[in-house]
């Protein structure tokens, strides 16, 4: 293990170990304990290291590299601090113990997306340390609360110090991944994103004793029947600019990709794959999709011998481009029919997708960057399905992708499962190429 490759494997360790869960709760994430190892991590580049945030547990770093010429492009690496809860009995391992196991880190956060915040902190180190003179400002960015809407941390940070932030370029997660013919591959590079429509839906009935149930305006029996209805919903498919693309770099058979490339068959290609597999996914990149995750009793606790009167259902709602909240209020009116009048919408987050363009100064460095381990390689534009920070740099005007380089044998479907879910682990090779991409994209672009 060369040097940079092995800072990048013990910081992420660290980063791991210190367990900034974000359960989506304003007490919840604790990110300044990850950003106070970033700046000792950072301390003996020089550099003022700053630190930003609504509140001293949530913590945003921010450190830059003066650049020479204030009409040149900046270009902010980012990666966010937090990670999201884990069900400990579902892992094989310590899932915040950071272990070193046949060449890859174990943890929650190794995936999504600490390895891509710990290689950006140590590239820019390298680069500070070494000398590097940049045309534009290089920011290295390490950002709280990401995995909760953003709120105390890039929406923050736009809101309140987006002179401290504002760069013209932007890489974060997550890309690189690779696809299609091993003689040609593609590596995917994140564009866009699909929009983000939380919703809480609100449901109200009658209090009563639990004993005396016949014909009670029970309100959880009122949102079960609400989840059911929305669970059986089916949007009709719609297909993005990066639609075709996408299919065409799958490596699938043609007539694979003609029934995904056609509205009146797509449906029918996706019921017939088998689950677990890529069918929710490539369902998620061309339909709206509604996914009811929690509920609550207006506050109040469940209790078995007291009806309901109010119930909260959360609703994950995840929109196509261009789709606005007008759009998301009518597919909930479609979904729920009569109960629709049943029930009192609340807007949670409300941020469209947003795409950002190719033919950039930035895509062109990431091209040729890949090109160094793997010359036959080409990046290839995506739309993910989740959100990143992403969206909200998009709404400052910059251009933001979200990249990566990982290893060849990594499968995706594999890899993708483990955003989120057991056993998140990330393969040193993989630390390795994408720390030098980073190196290798900052000295092309702002050399």
């Amino acid at each position: 293990m060369d040097r940079l490759t092995g800072e990048t494997v013990e910081l992420l360790q660290a980063l791991i170990r210190t367990r900034c869960v974000n359960d989506g709760t304003a007490e919840s994430g604790f990110e300044t304990r990850n950003a106070d190892i970033l700046r000792q991590y950072l301390g003996s580049t020089g550099l003022d290291l700053q630190s930003f945030g609504p509140t001293p547990e949530r913590q945003s770093l921010v450190a830059r590299i003066e650049g020479t010429d204030p009409n040149a492009p900046t270009l902010c690496l980012m990666g966010h601090t937090d990670v999201v809860p884990v069900n400990e009995a579902g892992w094989s391992r310590d899932p915040f113990g950071g272990e070193l196991v046949d060449g890859e880190v174990w943890g929650r956060g190794a995936v999504d997306m600490l390895n891509l915040t710990a290689s950006m902190a140590v590239a820019f180190k390298h680069l500070a340390t070494t000398g590097f003179r940049p045309k534009g400002d290089l920011i290295y960015f390490a950002v709280a609360d990401e995995e909760s809407g953003s709120a105390h941390g890039m929406r923050w940070m736009a809101d309140h110090h987006r002179d401290a932030i504002a760069a013209d370029y932007v890489l974060t997660e997550n890309g690189g991944l690779h696809s299609g013919p091993k003689e040609q591959p593609y590596v995917g590079i994140n564009v866009g994103e699909k929009g983000v429509a939380w919703r809480k839906l609100r449901v109200h009935g009658t209090p009563g004793h639990g004993s005396t149930p016949f014909k009670a305006d029970n309100a959880l029996m009122t949102a079960a029947a609400v989840v059911q209805r929305i669970g059986d919903y089916r949007p009709a498919p719609r297909f993005h600019e990066l639609w075709r693309t996408r299919v065409e770099t799958l490596g699938i058979p043609e007539d694979a990709q003609r029934d995904l490339l056609d509205t009146e068959r797509i449906d029918a290609f996706l019921d017939a794959l088998p689950v677990p597999g890529p069918g929710a996914h490539l369902h998620a990149c061309t339909h709206t999709t509604f996914s009811c995750n929690s509920l609550h009793t207006g506050g109040q606790p469940f209790k078995t011998n007291v009806i309901p009167d109010v119930v909260d259902i959360g609703v994950d709602v995840r929109t196509l481009p261009g789709e606005t909240a007008a759009d998301v209020d009518a597919h909930l009116r479609a979904a729920l029919g009569d109960l629709y009048d049943r029930v009192e919408v609340e807007v949670v987050m409300n941020d469209q997708a947003s795409i950002s363009r190719t033919d950039t100064a930035l895509w062109d460095a990431l091209a040729r960057s890949i090109a160094k381990p793997f010359p036959t390689a080409r990046p290839t534009p995506q739309l993910v399905v989740g959100f990143t920070d992403s969206r909200i740099y998009r709404e400052m005007g910059a251009v933001s992708y979200g990249a990566g380089l990982f290893s060849p044998d990594i499968d995706p479907a594999d890899f993708g499962r483990r955003f989120h879910g057991h056993d998140e682990r990330i393969d040193v090779e993989s630390l390795r190429l994408t720390t030098d991409l980073w190196l290798d994209v900052t000295r092309d672009l702002l050399s």
